[in-house]
């Protein structure tokens, strides 16, 4: 994670506290003036899901990732940039950013999503 990043709770007791119950996700992940908020809920050798809640205007900057990983808008909406292509995301619309491609994330309007990312 970058710069700004705030890490929600141990990751191991967050994987236990939601097994076998039901749960919003969008409540799970707070937003932050001027940060970008993670919560990871899975984090397995075979991948990992992580809700992000980014403030209006914030981001993560150009970077790689050696997996595929699919992106899913659960409300706001996002500018996400896959090599050198802006692509702009709404409430309800997911994007597969893939593996060893740089990519960006930009809050146009403060957005909350979940990462899912399929280690090979």
């Amino acid at each position: 994670m970058g710069e700004g990043v705030v890490e929600g709770d141990n990751r191991l007791a967050a994987e236990e506290k939601f097994l076998a119950k039901v749960a919003k996700l969008s409540d799970l992940v707070d937003y932050q003036e001027g940060s970008v908020v993670s919560r990871t809920l899975i984090d397995k050798k075979a991948g990992t899901v992580t809700l992000f809640a980014f403030g209006e205007g914030q981001g993560l900057s150009e970077h790689t990732a050696p997996f595929d990983a699919l992106v899913y808008l659960l409300e706001g909406e996002a500018e996400i940039t896959i090599t050198g292509k802006p692509l702009h995301l709404e409430e309800g619309e997911m994007v597969i950013m893939p593996a060893n491609q740089p990519h960006a994330l930009k809050a146009t309007r403060r957005f909350k999503m979940i990462l899912v990312m399929i280690r090979s």
